[in-house]
């Protein structure tokens, strides 16, 4: 590897995690405190409902598996797992199930992005930004399942898995080995830099609205609203206030 490729290959999965990492966190914070009117998904539904349903739905049931199969997938350490099943099998298992949640996700996003950028009453009320995330999460999900035939060709080891996870809990643990991904192939490294480009890019877009769907878990477990009744407890002889719109 030449010094340029080098020093690039160091910034993109050693500096780069960690400045993509920062803002998500920053700047989503700040765009709540400072710019809250903004912090909404813009929903074309009343423009036109159309292929929304289909393409809404499909698009989050593959889009929350991923997320979640990625989150617990790849930062389980392989120790904790191992008892119960085989690195290989983890691979397969992850392989079959990721590769449907990312077809389903697929169609979804494909049909929001077709009806975003060829129908022309939302073409003309959508953000350019709006149509940029879209784009960058329609590659990245190409680039996705382009991995699935490269992971499939390692199922007996399950090398790509394996080092993949060990980098990505090497940076939840501030001690990321770049060095390591030389190992794996072009599209998973792609696939990576991609994904921190959308946490990078997340404060910026209609994608912050993901915090508040999160956040409504913890509607579970607030405490039952107390409701008092309207009628006042007054001392004795006090005449009640009249309801309104009630009768003389």
């Amino acid at each position: 590897m030449n010094p340029s490729t080098s020093w690039l290959n160091n910034f993109l999965f050693t500096v780069y995690p960690y400045i993509c990492l920062a803002v998500f966190f920053m700047g989503s914070l700040a765009r709540f405190d400072r710019d809250q009117y903004t912090w909404k998904s813009d929903s074309s539904q009343l423009l036109r409902t159309g292929s929304l349903r289909w393409g809404s739905n499909l698009f989050h049931i593959g889009i929350l598996f991923l997320f979640f199969g990625h989150l617990f997938g790849q930062l389980t350490p392989h120790w904790m797992y191992e008892p119960f099943i085989s690195a290989p099998s983890k691979q397969m298992v992850a392989i079959v199930s990721g590769g449907f949640a990312g077809l389903l996700c697929f169609i979804g996003l494909t049909l929001l992005l077709h009806r975003r950028l060829f129908d022309p009453r939302i073409r003309l009320t959508s953000h350019r930004t709006d149509i940029a995330i879209l784009v960058i999460l329609w590659l990245q999900l190409v680039i996705g399942l382009i991995t699935l035939p490269l992971s499939f060709e390692h199922r007996q080891d399950a090398h790509a898995m394996l080092v993949l996870a060990d980098y990505l809990q090497g940076i939840a643990t501030l001690q990321p080995d770049a060095s390591a991904l030389a190992s794996v192939d072009w599209p998973f490294r792609l696939h990576m830099v991609l994904g921190m480009t959308i946490f990078l890019l997340f404060p910026f877009s209609r994608l912050v609205h993901v915090w508040s769907g999160f956040a409504t878990v913890g509607f579970l477990f607030r405490p039952h609203q107390v409701v008092r009744s309207r009628r006042l407890n007054l001392p004795a002889g006090h005449n009640q206030p009249r309801q309104p719109g009630a009768g003389v």
